[in-house]
């Protein structure tokens, strides 16, 4: 066995490359525009900020992919020049993407990985600005599908030739529109990596961004109806009043917000306007917010967000009122998706948003391009695949109950109430987007895995993929400004939910156990 071993190896070297000759290296529709091999140290990201530093040395490739004359996806692949643990990590992008996910790469090539990301097909540092889809047809394909595959492929053969031989394993990892990105690699292109993470998937696009212009409209259409950011904290206030502790711990956290109905009307002023209350207008522009996109015959078109964490650092005060009217993350995506998107007018208004007319033109036009709705896994299962969901019950950029929609959407098309052999959803109570929030939120959601399957989900992933081993309860941690963990929780299987065994420190995720809601 050791003389075989020896043997592979040798083979393994010399057909190897040399990371300046990948230069050369000829790919479909593919332009390499540079390879060049990084020593040890840090890497200054052309975008600015920080430099990455604490990175081995290792083989850097970048370059374009243009499947159609209005193509210019740029990539880049970066492959450790020693120690490659024999595994590719693809890397997602967030909002309208736009720019390479540096700060992935170096992630993973640190973690032993080779990795690839892309700025799937278009150069904008904005990620909430789509200014760059108007009159581009092409261009939003390759952000809504085409680019991440493409990019897969690609990357999987540069690995090849740096190495002489392809990974062992692919994995996918990343949140919000990476998550939609997990969700349609899972769908569309199942053989592209055997085990997948989607965080928060902002997968069913057209209805998400669909919703964000109805809640713009809902909150900003009449100045009266505004709900400004000094009183998310009372709004917080009732809703923890109302819920916290339904599920017998009062802790500031709702553990299954959808156990209680959150009645708004108690944070009516019953005089003078304060921060303490709100104005029929504004609680009416509340409800609309909790209550979803709806057709004009009350259908629900998108779900609303959950109550709890409204006043959390990076919550509503970010996506929902914004610091001021007209700067919400709210109002940028979804009237930049809207004007640049579907009705290629930049002159387009939120004030002018019908749910049935706008809804279906957004699906008419985005629908087939940018939705990764389609609940039938069986080839991405067939093929030995593992996918894990999470998503954080205080979310306040994509409606939490989205994930549990798709979940239960794919027991249905594929006619099994068990769906766990390939598939598992994990909410995160008091999670915000992607993480932060009241709540235990962290539990290894970076992308690479830190070996530690019991309270990091990437590792979980893996321990399935390579090991077989399903995934159960995955300890989350909140930790504080010094790095301190302050309150653990397990994070259960759904549809489980985390219950206090009645004694022990409700601090102590030892203290809970998963069980039926």
């Amino acid at each position: 066995m050791k003389t075989v071993l020896l043997a592979f190896a040798a083979s393994v070297w010399l057909s190897a490359a040399t990371c300046e000759s990948l230069g050369s290296l000829s790919l479909p529709h593919t332009t390499i525009t540079s390879a060049e091999a990084r020593p040890s140290g840090s890497f200054a990201s052309p975008y600015g900020g920080k430099p990455l530093s604490n990175l081995p040395a290792f083989c850097r490739v970048a370059g374009s992919i243009k499947p159609t004359a209005d193509s210019d996806i740029r990539f880049e692949v970066w492959m450790p020049a020693a120690g490659w643990n024999g595994k590719f990590q693809g890397v997602g992008n967030g909002g309208f993407a736009g720019t390479i996910n540096f700060a992935g790469l170096a992630d993973a090539v640190r973690g032993g990985y080779a990795t690839a990301s892309t700025d799937t097909g278009h150069q904008e540092t904005r990620g909430n600005h789509a200014e760059w889809a108007l009159q581009h047809p092409e261009k939003i394909a390759d952000f809504g599908y085409r680019s991440i595959h493409e990019t897969a492929v690609a990357a999987k053969a540069v690995i090849q030739a740096f190495y002489g031989g392809g990974p062992k394993h692919s994995y996918f990892s990343s949140c919000s529109n990476g998550g939609r990105q997990a969700l349609m690699e899972a769908q569309r292109f199942p053989a592209d990596y055997d085990g997948i993470v989607a965080g928060a998937p902002a997968n069913y696009w057209t209805h998400l961004l669909s919703s964000a212009a109805s809640g713009t409209r809902a909150t900003l259409s009449e100045p009266a109806s505004y709900i400004p950011p000094s009183k998310l904290p009372a709004i917080e206030a009732a809703a923890l009043a109302q819920c916290d502790a339904k599920d017998g711990v009062k802790d500031g956290v709702i553990e299954n917000p959808t156990t209680c109905h959150f009645d708004t009307t108690v944070l009516r002023c019953k005089g003078a306007e304060t921060d303490a209350c709100l104005t029929v207008p504004q609680l009416a522009a509340l409800d609309m917010v909790y209550s979803g996109l709806r057709s004009s015959k009350g259908q629900l078109l998108f779900p609303g967000l959950s109550p709890g964490g409204e006043a959390e650092p990076g919550g509503w005060a970010t996506w929902i009122t914004g610091p001021e009217r007209d700067r919400s993350e709210m109002y940028s995506y979804g009237t930049q998706f809207f004007q640049n998107m579907i009705y290629n007018d930049p002159a387009w208004k939120f004030q002018t948003f019908d749910a049935d007319r706008d809804t279906k033109m957004a699906d008419d036009k985005g629908a087939r391009l940018m939705n990764a709705t389609d609940t039938d896994l069986s080839a991405f299962e067939k093929r030995g695949g593992k996918l894990i969901i999470y998503h954080g019950w205080s979310d306040a950029a994509i409606s939490a109950t989205n994930s549990i929609n798709y979940y239960q959407g794919v027991q249905k098309q594929m006619r099994a109430d068990d769906v766990t052999g390939f598939l598992r959803l994990y909410m995160v109570p008091g999670m915000e987007h992607c993480g932060g929030g009241a709540g235990p939120n962290v539990f290894g959601q970076s992308g690479v895995p830190k070996k530690d399957p019991q309270h990091d989900v990437d590792a979980a992933l893996e321990a399935w993929v390579e090991q077989g081993s399903a995934p159960g309860t995955i300890v989350a941690a909140k930790v504080d400004e010094k790095g301190a963990t302050v309150r653990t929780r397990p994070l259960c299987p759904y549809p489980q939910v985390a219950k206090w065994k009645g004694s022990g420190s409700t601090d102590d995720a030892a203290s809970f156990s998963c069980a039926a809601p």
